[in-house]
């Protein structure tokens, strides 16, 4: 099948990926300053490429995403936001955002994977953001929302993107086995697979691969690093995976493959970056990223080159398919 136009563009342009979590203060707060000269550095980068959603740090990761991107040519950039939580005002704020990022909690998220709620969240994306358009649509995290996303999401997104009002639509999910039953029961252009196309995880990944093939939708992978397990060049004892503490298995496996890259005069981070576009069905990998310095060392592991025989060797080991 005929890869869609903004996927294309993806895959030429943007197959590195500014994620904007990070600056949501995701865990931890970071300052404005911090923020900005963050999406600042990616962008003196060459970074083209920039994923952010409404629950990130609610609202905040949009903001001040916008603030920067609102400097540069709209068409010199290519931006993907996500629908399915609205932001509401919150009847008994607590104090702090409850899900993970370091925000006053005077908003919460309203999960809406309806047609209106499609809408409205796009249009209220893109009041955040200060831009008049989305590249990219996500359906976000509509693990439990199936009925609604396939029935009033899909069919909105689809409609847009004939329109010509948004370039590309697709699903965002931590899990394969759904994002494959939209992509064999909607015509979607792409998938955001996270954490479970990786260096140390591909079992539950290949029958969704399999049918993005077939159908010629573009995957973007994130998560590549594990929740941190293959970020740096040995794992750390108390490392997570899946966001939590790493399974001794895990640990184990990660370590053999820090070996077996070290042996090869790599790194671990190196080989677990450039690991999923051995993968023809990927277009994409977005990481998360917090800092310029965060930025900067993304892209020197994006450069490295993998010798091929630390594929072959991976392989015969088992560790990838």
């Amino acid at each position: 099948m005929h890869e869609n136009h903004t996927v294309a563009r993806l895959r030429s342009e943007g197959s590195l990926g500014f994620g904007a979590a990070p600056i949501g203060n995701l865990y931890r707060a970071v300052s404005d300053e911090v923020a900005r000269a963050a999406v600042e550095s990616a962008w003196q980068h060459g970074i083209r490429h920039y994923d952010v959603a409404p629950h990130y740090g609610l609202g905040a990761a949009e903001r001040r995403l916008g603030e920067v991107l609102s400097g540069q040519p709209r068409d010199s950039y290519l931006l993907s936001s996500k629908v399915g939580r609205l932001l509401r005002p919150n009847p008994a704020p607590q104090g702090r955002d409850p899900e993970g990022f370091d925000v006053p909690d005077n908003l919460t998220r309203v999960f809406d994977y309806s047609r209106d709620g499609v809408l409205r969240s796009i249009e209220e994306s893109l009041k955040r953001l200060g831009t008049d358009r989305l590249d990219v649509v996500y359906i976000h995290d509509p693990d439990e929302h199936w009925e609604e996303a396939i029935s009033g999401a899909v069919p909105a997104l689809a409609e847009l993107r004939n329109q010509g009002v948004i370039g590309a639509y697709g699903a965002g999910m931590n899990q394969s086995a759904m994002l494959e039953r939209f992509v064999r029961e909607s015509d979607l252009d792409v998938v955001m697979l996270a954490g479970r196309y990786t260096l140390l995880e591909q079992s539950d990944s290949r029958s969704l691969i399999a049918a993005c093939r077939e159908r010629g939708v573009g995957i973007v992978d994130v998560g590549v690093f594990n929740s941190g397990l293959l970020s740096k060049d040995r794992p750390a004892a108390d490392a997570t995976y899946n966001y939590a503490p790493a399974p001794a298995g895990m640990l184990e496996r990660a370590n053999a493959l820090a070996d077996l890259a070290e042996k090869h005069g790599t790194t671990l981070p190196a080989v677990a970056l450039a690991f999923p576009y051995q993968e023809p069905a990927v277009v994409s990998v977005v990481l998360g990223m917090r800092t310029a310095e965060q930025v900067e060392q993304n892209v020197q592991l994006r450069s490295a080159t993998i010798p091929d025989q630390f594929w072959q060797d991976a392989a015969a080991l088992g560790y990838i398919s």
